[in-house]
């Protein structure tokens, strides 16, 4: 069997509609890498539950997958891109809660996670300022590219944008990275 190619994703998808356990296939492919996108951006308690939560949602939705695209990565990085907004959302309305108690204020709780969220992802502050700084359809894409480290191409699909977006957002944001603090985030493009 050696110098057989490995199945697609999207093959195992499709083989997945039939034969379920398939689908394992795609969490031992992708698992590690939506972890590490997840640490980076919510630290590493938080990245166990949203990487079951982004499998759990694709393993749901396997039927509308795509086939004509081999690979799954910008498909689970888009899942993934909404379960980590919606845990930022329940953090913020947890924050808004505990901003009633009086023995733990709201601005206290928000800058402890921040900078575990700093420190987990080994970011010097100056780099999280700029980030910060961005819109939020700008800091998704930043990090798509590099984090999760997709193609241009591969962000695009994930963010449901044309590349030509893409490519001129990132464009825009490295001048603007560049000004603010004199750093090159994103690697250069893949796609040009």
């Amino acid at each position: 069997m050696a110098g057989l190619a490995a199945p697609s994703d999207a093959a195992i998808i499709e083989r997945s509609v039939a034969v379920p356990e398939c689908f394992a296939e795609i969490f031992d492919r992708h698992a590690e890498g939506i972890y590490r996108y997840a640490a980076q951006r919510l630290g590493q308690q938080a990245a166990a539950d949203v990487m079951s939560e982004v499998f759990l949602a694709a393993f749901r939705n396997r039927r509308r997958y795509d086939t004509g695209r081999d690979d799954a990565r910008p498909w689970l990085y888009g899942i993934a891109i909404n379960v980590i907004s919606q845990y930022q959302r329940a953090q913020r309305r947890y924050a808004r809660v505990l901003a009633t108690v009086r023995d733990v204020p709201a601005t206290d709780v928000v800058a402890d996670e921040v900078l575990d969220r700093v420190a987990a992802a080994q970011l010097r502050p100056r780099i999280m300022e700029v980030l910060a700084g961005l819109s939020d359809r700008d800091r998704e894409l930043v990090l798509l590219v590099a984090w999760a480290e997709l193609s241009y191409e591969q962000a695009a699909q994930a963010l449901g944008i044309p590349l030509g977006t893409v490519r001129s957002r990132l464009h825009r944001i490295r001048v603007k990275l560049r000004r603010a603090a004199g750093l090159n985030l994103l690697p250069p493009s893949k796609n040009t």
